[in-house]
Order: structure tokens, then sequence, then C-alpha cells
């Protein structure tokens, strides 16, 4: 017995109801202990974060493939949790305490890490909730969080076996510097803007009297960063530079401070850019770095300029005068720093080459510098200048990760998807650099080190914080070392949390007698945590039946923005640790751009918000567009107009399943096809069977819009459009009949087929109607994938799609030529096939209702004006003499194509304009492509409607 549907489709009640049941019911994780098992996991968004349109993508993907495996019978497990985003929510504590006039130095550590506790318990999480808005079917009864007991054990470990391997260690070298957070932070979290800068010029004097080829005493280097010149330790020239070749191993005084520097021979100074010579600071660029390693200075012996705040300090040698001390880099707050106070004494030296320009009336004008655009790193969080910055941190010997993975690629153990993504996966993997894991905060994984003093006569760690590092699981297997190094007892030991920690209790009879260790400050990169999610979310160290079950994880569909911060680095963390590949296949996807393809940014004001659209058109209309639009390799254009398309999408199957339900269409009680005897029957069945196939082999290729628009055709192009409209005179015939009875059982049994076939991608509504066409024995959520043990008739396709083709070109050239849809016309096919012939004895009537063609006769049409349509085949000819007036409509659509010709002909003329195309502002080019390729078919159109006319 089938439940009456409201008149008008409002997604919003449906989704509240559905998702409340799904989950209270545990329909996310069905017992299912002996099927096959199926795991994706998700990328942990931040505890901090809130949906955006790029999670909205990456989980309706997700969704996607767990609701699809789901059905199809297997264990299917996506794994949920959220990461515990170090500086992220660090810094929203730091600004909630900040807004009570309170900092986070008020507090201990172990004070300050309860706060965030207290945070997290009332305000984190909030994403989780917006993805059960989406429709996320995650497995919510064991949701992790990568700062819980379980997971921080296997962080834990893994620094410490990591250690033992000699795959971390500690190591001094640059590092993107927050000066505003004081941390170090990674390439992902910083961002680069266009800044207007200057490009200053200085002269460099040689020492000793020496010259260049062409005598002069100096070299000329340029820079945007003329403060870094306090802490230049060598000038750079191209060893094939001949212009330079007598002064290289010559030093140079340096002004200001005097330093005296060499001159080396590196490729890295370009000959064709600038002056040729390139001025060495290795200890703030990242560039300079290595230059300054090849020339022979270890990286301890590099000088820094610059304390954690990017105030200039005093460097090693001592060197940098003391009005620059304490001075911030650059100018800051109104007041000159550094930099200004550089150029201003390098200009009073006579070392400051002049950037002259021409003023109006052709005189030569002086400035300090060129002005220059410049690409300047931000930190995404703090919004200041990211600092290259020199500085002890604990690395990750990525390198020696990185070669299984490789080779699992190489040998198909991890499939990527699409493929094209393999060459930047190896170009990165095969240039791969230390990963610095360290993080100068206190929320996180505290990294398990700590140090103790050195035994007489032994040579501490240069690295280290204290001279002796302890590597340690836990503060009981801290004392077992720390009792076997020192050959001391266990109470013989004060274990201090940190620096603070340590310095917080004056001198002591028991801090004089007993050996103290205090623990490493640092705590671990989220990414390194993170890393561990295939494996530690299952529940490893353990060896847990889940584990055994679900790993390796069957797929991970990502952003390609994170193949290498998270991709790559569980890789390389899964292989080391479990043996195994993390997942089979990794799909990448792109990004969710602007409608005018750019990248969307709070700046730009053109940010989408995916709860919004959720609001305005309902989540599986949003899903909807996602999967349609996810073409591999490609980037998606936000279109609001195409997810109010697929809520009218969604508003059709509503409107057609209340129809059947008016017909005394109901729930089928069958997995396998109904007989059939009737063509438009056993011609649906067969649209059935090959609608499964090609969305099975779409999924099986993880072709997201080939399954979503497989499934959408036929939803609304075979079923609407023209299986319901077929079967309207049987089911309008006597009710009993045995046609009647059969079509609505045909029809029962596909509309649940349909409900099955798009649940995946819109899981609400197909929920809904599920359990309105009658008394279901499981929800869709646990149903069937459909097995229609059914083949195509090519009989009853041929006919039935004849009889399509036939109306469709009908109605096409009716409209051409402006003639009433529901105007009966006489038609003639001369030499009809076997299927117009079997088909036109059959179904007339059909042919009469749908194609308004009547009557239809077999043979030669009289003389005079005609249309001409065609169904296959088949060439129908349609007099039209006392249906339109020819003359006229032939003036109209003459006059009509010269417009639309001329149109054409502007735009193309535009568009061939170099001008136009390279300078214009590129959503003006978009239109007018889009205009030219509308009027260009316009045209073709009515070329083809005077055609008809003869």
């Amino acid at each position: 017995m089938t439940s009456e549907l409201a008149k008008t489709f409002d997604p919003a009640p449906i989704e509240a109801r559905w998702y409340q049941h799904w989950e209270s019911t545990g329909a996310f994780r069905p017992e299912r202990p002996d099927a096959q098992p199926f795991t994706i996991v998700n990328p942990p968004p931040n505890v901090t974060g809130s949906l955006h349109i790029g999670h909205a993508l990456d989980n309706t993907l997700q969704d996607i493939v767990i609701r699809y495996e789901r059905l199809r019978g297997k264990d299917a497990l996506w794994v949920v949790g959220v990461d515990h985003a170090g500086i992220a929510t660090q810094m929203v504590v730091e600004r909630q305490l900040e807004a009570r006039q309170d900092k986070r130095t008020n507090y201990t550590r172990e004070q300050f890490v309860d706060k965030v506790w207290e945070w997290k318990e009332e305000s984190g999480g909030q994403i989780t909730g917006q993805l059960r808005r989406l429709g996320c079917s995650m497995d919510w009864s064991r949701e992790q969080f990568t700062m819980d007991p379980h997971f921080t054990r296997a962080v834990i470990k893994v620094f410490v076996d990591l250690h033992a391997k000699g795959l971390i260690y500690r190591d001094k070298r640059l590092v993107n510097w927050d000066p505003k957070l004081k941390t170090a932070i990674s390439d992902l979290e910083v961002e680069t803007r266009e800044v207007k800068g200057s490009f200053w010029h200085f002269k460099y004097p040689l020492a000793d009297g020496v010259t260049t080829a062409d005598g002069k005493d100096y070299l000329e280097v340029a820079t945007t960063r003329p403060e870094t010149m306090l802490a230049d330790m060598a000038v750079a020239v191209n060893p094939a530079d001949e212009r330079f070749a007598s002064v290289v191993g010559k030093d140079i005084v340096l002004p200001i401070t005097g330093r005296r520097i060499p001159v080396v021979a590196d490729e890295h100074a370009d000959p064709e850019l600038g002056s040729g010579c390139v001025k060495i600071t290795p200890g703030h660029d990242f560039n300079d770095f290595e230059v300054g390693r090849r020339a022979g200075f270890a990286a301890a012996d590099m000088l820094n300029m610059l304390d954690a705040e990017a105030n200039v300090c005093q460097t090693a040698d001592g060197l940098v005068p003391a009005e620059f001390i304490g001075l911030h880099r650059f100018r800051r707050d109104g007041e000159d720093g550094a930099r200004e106070l550089v150029v201003a004494r390098m200009k009073e030296l006579g070392c400051l080459i002049p950037h002259v320009t021409t003023d109006k009336e052709g005189n030569a004008v002086e400035h300090d510098a060129e002005p220059r655009t410049i690409q300047t790193p931000f930190g995404d969080r703090g919004g200041v200048v990211i600092e290259p910055w020199l500085t002890d941190q604990w690395y990750v010997d990525a390198e020696k990760l990185a070669g299984p993975p490789m080779q699992a690629v190489r040998d198909g153990k991890i499939e990527i998807v699409p493929k094209s993504w393999e060459k930047t996966f190896f170009n990165w993997m095969e240039n791969i650099q230390p990963w610095c894991v360290s993080r100068q905060l206190w929320w996180g994984h505290q990294i398990p080190v700590w140090y103790g003093p050195a035994r007489n006569g032994e040579e501490p760690d240069e690295h280290a914080v204290r001279p002796v590092p302890f590597v340690a699981t836990s503060e009981e297997d801290l004392l077992r070392q720390a009792s076997d190094y020192y050959n001391k007892e266990i109470g013989e030991f004060l274990v201090f949390n940190g620096t603070e920690d340590y310095l917080r209790d004056g001198p002591s009879l028991d801090r004089m007698l007993k050996t103290e260790l205090v623990r490493d400050d640092d705590v671990l990169d989220t990414w390194f945590s993170s890393a561990l999610w295939p494996f530690a979310t299952l529940g490893w160290p353990d060896d847990t039946e889940l584990l055994r079950k679900h790993y390796p994880n069957d797929l991970l569909i990502s952003g390609f923005d994170i193949l290498f911060f998270w991709d790559a680095r569980m890789a390389m963390q899964g292989i080391e640790f479990m043996g195994e590949v993390p997942w089979k296949r990794l799909y990448l996807h792109g990004l969710v751009r602007a409608d005018d393809g750019s990248k969307m940014s709070k700046s730009k004001g053109n940010v989408v918000d995916p709860l919004g659209l959720i609001d305005e058109y309902g989540a599986d209309a949003l899903r909807f567009f996602m999967a349609a639009m996810e073409s591999q390799g490609r980037d998606i254009k936000m279109d609001k107009s195409r997810v109010e398309g697929y809520r009218n999408f969604a508003t059709k199957l509503w409107n057609a399943t209340r129809y059947c339900q008016s017909n005394g269409i109901g729930a089928s009680d069958t997995l396998a096809a109904p007989e059939s005897r009737l063509a438009v029957n056993t011609w649906i069945i067969g649209e059935v069977t090959e609608c499964l196939e090609k969305l099975d082999a779409a999924m099986a290729d993880l072709r997201f819009d080939a399954a979503a628009n497989t499934v959408y055709h036929f939803v609304w192009d075979r079923f609407c459009d023209w299986y319901l409209e077929l079967i309207k005179p049987v089911l309008g015939a006597e009710e009993d009949s045995p046609a009647a009875t059969e079509t609505r059982a045909v029809a029962g049994w596909v509309l649940d087929q349909i409900l099955v076939m798009l649940h995946p991608f819109m899981p609400f509504i197909t929920e809904e109607l599920w359990h309105a066409q009658g008394e279901r024995a499981y929800d869709l959520i646990v149903a069937k994938w459909p097995d229609p043990r059914a083949s195509v008739d090519p009989a009853a396709k041929a006919a039935i799609d004849w009889v399509i083709d036939l109306t469709t070109a009908t109605r096409a050239a009716k409209n051409e030529l402006g003639i009433a849809p529901g105007a009966k016309l006489e038609a003639w096919v001369a030499n009809p096939s076997d299927v117009a012939t079997r088909t036109i004895e059959r179904s007339a009537a059909a042919i009469e209702r749908l194609a308004r063609l009547t009557p239809l006769h077999v043979g030669e049409a009289p003389a005079g004006a005609a249309m001409q349509v065609t169904a296959g085949d088949d060439v129908f000819v349609i007099p039209l003499e006392g249906v339109v007036d020819i003359t006229a409509e032939k003036a109209r659509l003459e006059k009509a194509l010269a417009t639309s010709e001329k149109e054409a002909k502007s735009l193309e003329g535009r568009l061939s304009n170099p001008n136009f195309v390279e300078r214009a502002k590129p959503e003006a080019v978009e239109k007018a492509r889009a205009d030219h390729a509308a009027h260009s078919a316009e045209a073709e159109r009515l070329k083809a409607a005077l055609a008809r006319l003869g």
C-alpha cells in the first residue's frame, strides 16, 4: 500500500528525518561479519573547520562510493574523524583568551592544554554536524580524533621507532618561520600574495685592490630584501661567466658590517639575469642555503640575524652595528625597520646604485629602487610575511621512506586515478626534501624526547637542546633508559615537561642531588599524525580484528592539493609500519572554482557556502551537481543554475512517483525483472539492464560524471519522458486486464531499480520514495543492488526506439517551422524498413498520440512543398500545403538566419583579435565565445528549417 506523497517536494524535513533514522538504527555500518570488506577513510577535517565547497565535493564522492558498495552487500566501512589542527586550534583558544584580556603565557602548558580540551568539548567538531547535513554515511560510532589516547600512543610509537631506525633526526636547516605565531609551518600553510615592493641595486666593494675584467672594483648585486645583507656570507657568479672569472675565490668587504665574504662560482647565478652576481644569505633564503652548503658552509656556521619575532639580533661574528639590533626586519606600524636603515646607510656610503627613469620632459630622474610586484610568502594563519629561518628542528628522512611508495605505484599496488597524476607524484617523490615535523606550539603531540646532562668526558649532541637526548614511549621507558645510561636508581631523577616546567622552581637540595631530565618543548606537525590515519584509526599498534579486516583500505579520495602533504606520507608510513600499501587506489579530484573559473577566496568575495546551497536546493541537488561535474583531471566551475537544475530533476522524480501512485503502481516484490509480453515493458526492462551495466562500468572506473549522467538520462529521458508516456493508454484501459497488471508490475519494478541506482547520488529523496511506494522489509540504504537477470530484447528495443526517434524528429521539425505541437499531420513513407512496417501495424495509435502523425501512408507522397523527418533508416515526407504559408515562413527564416550569421561573424572577428582575447576580462572573452557558439548553432538550425521547406 503506497503512502500518498505531498504535491510539492520539500527536501529539508525529509533530509533531517532520514539522517537521524539512519544514524540511530546503525544503518551506516550494518553487521556483515562474513561480507567482503570495503574501506575508505575520510581526510580528517580540522576540528576548528566548517564545511566549505571543497569538503562538499570530497565527501560527496566518498559517500557515493560507500553507499554504492554497501548496496552491493559489502562490509562497507567509512572511517570518520577530525584532526586536532595544532596551529589553528591554538590560535582559536588564544583569541578567546585575548578577548578576555588574558593570554596563554599566564598559564602553564598543562593548564593551557586543558583549556583547549574544554574548547574542543564545547565548540569543536562543528563540521561533523555539517557533514551529516550533506548526507555522509560515516561510521560515527567509531569517530576518531588525532589527540585521542589510542591515537597518541600510535603517534609516539611511530616517532620512537623511526628514530631508532635513524629515520628521524634533529638538524639545523631553514624552515618557513611565522614570526607572529613563532613556529615553523608547512608549505601548505604558506600562501603567496602579490605585494608592491622594490628592487634595490648595491655595490659590493672587492677587497685587496682586486678588480673585474672591465676594471670595476665592486660587484653589483640586486635584492628585494636589503636587510638580509647584514648576514650575507658570499656572492655567487656563474662558473661559465667570463666577466667574473678573475674574481672567483677573491673577497668582498661588505659595507655596513665590514665582513669579508668570498666570491664563489655556482650554477645558481644566471649570467643573463641582472648583473649576473647574486648575494648569498644562507641563513635566510632557501636557494642561498643550498648555495652555501655547496660552497662549504656548515649549517651550524651559517649566520642568523633575526630572532623568533623577525627582529634583528647579533650575528655569531658580532659584526652587526648596534643601531640595527632590535629593529624589526622592515617597516612596521609606521616605524622604519632594518630594511629602511640598510638602504639609508648604503646610500650614505655611496654603495646604492640608483634606478634611473625619464620624466615627461625627457630628464633623467633617480630613484633609490626599481618598483616591482613581488610574489611574497605569507602565513595563512598568522597573516604576516614568512621568514626563512635557520633553526634546529626534527626531521623525517623522507628520501628513504619515499622509495617503497614509488615502487608500489610502478608495480600497480597503488593505482593513481587519473593516471596523469603519476608524473607529478614521481617528480616530487624523486626530489623530496627532509620533512620538518616539529612545531613550536603547546597544543599537539609533544615530542617524546627528554634531555639530560652529559656524562664526564662525553661529547654532547650538537643539535640537542641539552647534551643527551632520550627518545622514549613513556616516562617509565624514559626512566629505564636514563637509569641504564647514568647507572642510577630510578628515584634519582627529576622529570620536567619542558623548559617552562624546568625553570618554574628555583634551586633546591632535591634538584642538586638528582639528575634532571627535561622534555622537548615542541609538538609534532599535524601531518605527522594524520599520516597514520589508514591504520591508527583501526586500532594499530594493537593487532585488532578491525585492522586485520580493513587494512589496506580499498580507496582514498583526495584533493590533488594534498597529494604530497597527506597522501604520499600515508603511503610512506603505511608501508613502513604495516608492510603493505595503505590503499589500493588513490583518486585525485580537482578544485571547485568560482563560476568564472577563478579560485575561490574570501578576499575576492566569491566563496560559495555549501550549506547555503543545501538550504536553497537541498543536499541531494548539491550532491548530484558535484558528481555530474566531477570529470577526471578537471576542476569544477560552480554553477548555481546547474544545482537548481538537479533540484528540478529531483522534483521530476517526485512527480513521476506521484503519477505512478495515482495509477496503482507500488513497490515491487522481486529483485529480478517481472515477466513481460508488451514491447514497451520488455523495452524498459532492457533499458534498466543497459543503464545498470553502464553505471557499474563507470563506478568501476571512478567516472563519477559518467555514472551520474547515465542514471540521470535514464530517469529523465527513458522513464519519465517516454516510458510513462507510452504506457498511459494501457493504464487508462481496463484496470484488471493482463496488459495493465503486467505494466503496473513492470513500472513498479523499474521505479524501484531507479531508486536503488540513484540512492548513492541522491540518498534522501530516494529513501523517502522507497518507503512511500509501500511496505518494505528494509531501508533503501541497506537494500540489494539491482540484479535484473534480463537482457535487452532487440526487437522490442528497435520498435520503441523507432517510435521515439520519429516522435522526436517530428516535434523538432514542427518547432523549427512554427507549427503547433498538437497539430496532426499526414505522412508518407515510400520504402519502409521491416521495423517501420511492424511498428506502424502494431503501434499506429501510439504514433498518432505521440508524434501526432495520422494517417500514415506507405507510398510516394504527393507533389508540393513538404518537410522530411527520419526515424532510423526511414524517411517520412509530410506535406505542408495548407499547414504553413511557405513564402512567409521562408522570408521569416531567411531574415532570422541573416541576423544570426551577422552576429556570429561579428563575434568571430572579436575572438580572432589577439588584443581582445589577451586584454579583455576573462569573463568577457568567455561570454563572447558562448554567444558565438549560440548564434552559430541558431544559424545551422535555421538553415535546416529552410532546407525542410525546399
